[in-house]
């Protein structure tokens, strides 16, 4: 691996152009994770984009489904679901996320440093004019590239506050004059500097140090966990080829280096599995492009795993790799049947603190209730609130008859019952919220009363 140009800069790594048919298809899952990444703020689905993160707001939204505070369960079960099918990935195929799926690699291998390459070349014609004293040529390319560098981490930006702030409201802030919307505007500065500053400057340091997978899978691999490994029993000793010579006790390795020059987080596979690999398979297309012009079998650097390189035992997944599965499962399952069972308005009905029931004319008796609607949906709702005991009667002290989208409304009122059908101190009482004709929400609770 080719490194620094002075001896005062943090160790500069400038890997090698991959190129196969690994990294040729990491292009094109690359770009439809770009798409889909850069898509879901901007399309909508039921009036609401496809995906929202306003955890100022607390309010999210997957796929059209909107969750409110009231939701909170759901969204930290969401969030242990995701967690653990990491864990579950990470166990059978170590790091791939890191180096297909991830937004710092996708962005940093696929966008940044293909136009790295573009401007200022391959990797040793960038440690060249890192090198040389700055002239015109210099000026140009790293200015070029900067200015790139900026306006690409500027649409990030843009696109991660969508995330978090909504595309409409994002939309306001740039249409509008900047002193209407200062925190927005400032916003928008800030990430764009911190974007630049990682992709242009921090980079695989992100991999190596910052980010806390890397050191999860240490704990979370295993013997049997498929990771990119050199198999050192068919590689070594390793020994460079000679012409008109055959040497027999050397291995499929011809030590051309390859493997490291191409790497992005610049360590040698050849020394084992390291926690700053991210299974990013350009190892595997260098080294199977030597093994082509040499005549030798491929994948000498592949995915294996412990079991296969040390003892040749075909793979298989493990127990734990089941045992994950099957907890993922069973809190799959739970969290479909609570979002099956969950309701457009959830209504919330209390007695009124600190009163007691009241005997009315007429042999009635009422207890005073504050009851809730919390709409759940993008859509304003008439409403008519009702008991399920047609025998009720509702005498409403504060009435509302609209339920304002993501809103809530509030009613109080007495619920009054005839004497002569209360044969119990305490029965319950059920409320129901009626939209088109149709029973969208039910609530319970307790009513008190002196039976006769």
């Amino acid at each position: 691996m080719q490194r620094k140009s002075k001896a005062k800069d943090r160790d500069a790594l400038y890997p090698k152009k991959p190129s196969g048919k690994l990294y040729t298809r990491r292009i094109w899952v690359s770009y439809a994770l770009l798409l889909l990444l850069f898509a879901c703020p901007f399309v909508k689905l039921n009036g609401e984009q496809l995906v929202l993160l306003n955890f100022l707001e607390r309010k999210f939204v997957f796929f059209g489904l909107l969750f409110t505070p009231q939701d909170f369960y759901l969204f930290a079960l969401a969030m242990l679901i995701f967690a653990i099918f990491i864990v579950c990935f990470t166990v059978v195929l170590g790091r791939l996320w890191c180096g297909w799926a991830c937004p710092q690699t996708i962005f940093m291998e696929m966008v940044f440093r293909r136009i790295e390459y573009w401007i200022e070349g391959d990797a040793n014609k960038q440690k060249k004019l890192n090198a040389q004293n700055w002239n015109g040529e210099k000026f140009f390319k790293k200015g070029l590239k900067h200015i790139i560098f900026l306006l690409i981490s500027f649409c990030i930006a843009n696109t991660f506050l969508a995330y978090i702030i909504s595309s409409d409201l994002l939309f306001t802030i740039i249409t509008e004059p900047i002193k209407q919307h200062l925190s927005g505007f400032i916003s928008i500065c800030l990430f764009t500097i911190i974007f630049y500053l990682v992709f242009a400057y921090v980079r695989e340091v992100v991999c190596t140090v910052i980010c806390p997978y890397g050191r999860l899978q240490g704990v979370l691999l295993d013997n049997q966990s498929l990771v990119v490994a050199y198999d050192f029993s068919r590689g070594e000793p390793r020994g460079r080829l000679q012409k008109d010579s055959f040497i027999t006790n050397k291995g499929d390795c011809v030590d051309c280096s390859l493997c490291v020059q191409v790497c992005p987080t610049g360590i040698d596979i050849r020394k084992g599995t390291q926690a700053e690999c991210i299974n990013c398979t350009a190892c595997i297309d260098a080294c199977d492009e030597v093994m082509i012009k040499i005549g030798r079998p491929q994948r000498l650097i592949g995915f294996y795993n412990q079991e296969f390189v040390q003892d040749r035992k075909p793979y298989k997944i493990g127990l734990k790799s089941y045992g994950y599965a099957a907890v993922l499962f069973l809190v799959m399952i739970v969290f479909s049947s609570l979002i099956y069972k969950r309701e457009d308005v959830q209504t919330t009905v209390l007695r009124a603190s600190g009163t007691l029931f009241q005997v009315r004319k007429n042999k009635e008796t009422s207890n005073l209730y504050n009851a809730e609607m919390i709409n759940k949906t993008n859509r304003e709702m008439k409403f008519l609130f009702r008991s399920k005991d047609r025998d009720d009667k509702i005498e409403f002290i504060q009435a509302a008859e609209v339920l304002p989208k993501e809103g809530s409304a509030q009613v109080t009122f007495f619920l009054i019952r005839k004497n002569e059908t209360i044969k119990e101190y305490k029965t319950d009482a059920v409320f129901e919220v009626w939209v088109d004709g149709k029973v969208i929400s039910e609530a319970s609770t307790s009513f008190f009363a002196q039976p006769e």
